[in-house]
């Protein structure tokens, strides 16, 4: 495999960093060299936070530079804009349909984009950006905040990582009491992204 760089972006409070270390403890556990380092913004406060992994045979650093994201992984909608000059002709985005607006916009000061407009914004960038209903789906497979497990199966469809790895690695990062509602949600994931052209 190439090396694979990733950012998963969102905010405080949806899981972000646990998604990522997962994304690096299953990598390492199919082999792969890792590299990760997380930004959190106030994020206690529902403010943004950010993730870089890189995943190869071998990795030095990992910060990703602008233009060399492979695969942007977005649990809030705004979050994904943020992060447009990152992407590539051949990268992937994958945006949950769910909206946290910032302070600025609450405060009547800003406007919040719609969908069209952060579509539009990231295909200047790239063709492939997906929206998924993750929240709904989450809450589908037995609880909300089982979101970022449903977006770890959304992205492992992407990834080289056999579906047992990633089962495994989930498994042993969260309580055994929630492990079907997660392996569900992980399972919703990747039915969702089942027959996209990758």
């Amino acid at each position: 495999m190439r090396q694979v760089g990733m950012l998963v972006t969102g905010v405080g409070g949806q899981g972000i960093i646990l998604a990522s270390d997962i994304i690096g403890e299953a990598a390492m556990s199919a082999g792969y060299d890792v590299k990760k380092t997380d930004t959190l913004g106030m994020a206690q406060r529902g403010g943004s936070v950010l993730s870089h992994v890189r995943i190869g045979p071998r990795v030095f650093s990992p910060l990703i530079r602008e233009g060399e994201v492979d695969l942007l992984l977005a649990f809030e909608k705004l979050e994904a804009a943020r992060w447009t000059n990152y992407l590539h002709s051949g990268s992937t985005v994958i945006i949950n349909d769910y909206a946290q607006p910032p302070l600025a916009v609450n405060l009547g000061n800003e406007d919040y984009p719609g969908d069209d407009q952060i579509k539009e914004l990231l295909n200047h960038r790239t063709s492939r950006v997906f929206f998924v209903q993750g929240n709904e789906r989450a809450l589908k497979a037995g609880d909300v905040r089982a979101l970022n497990t449903f977006m770890l199966g959304c992205a492992s469809v992407f990834l080289p990582l056999e579906t047992h790895i990633w089962e495994e690695t989930i498994v042993e990062r969260l309580p055994a009491r929630v492990k079907q509602i997660n392996m569900n949600a992980f399972e919703s994931g990747r039915e969702t992204m089942a027959n996209v052209d990758r």
